[in-house]
């Protein structure tokens, strides 16, 4: 089993965050400057998942902004 965590908006991410997915979190963070709130860290079927406060979800295949479809959404 693998534990998620929270990190705040524009902070580092934690060391447990893999670096593929640090790096597409630094990518959706830069393209929303002076935006608020935190992140979580989950894992789905073993992969990461960072999910924003306000929906965005961020994954090693890309990123979605809330009420966007997601891949993961069919069942």
């Amino acid at each position: 089993m693998q534990l998620g965590t929270r990190w705040a908006f524009g902070d580092r991410p934690p060391a447990s965050v893999p670096a593929d997915l640090a790096a597409r979190v630094a990518e959706a963070e830069g393209a929303r400057p002076g935006e608020e709130g935190h992140w979580t860290l989950t894992w789905l079927e073993g992969r990461p998942i960072a999910e924003l406060d306000d929906g965005t979800r961020v994954t090693l295949e890309g990123t979605t902004a809330p009420g966007e479809a997601r891949s993961d959404d069919d069942w």
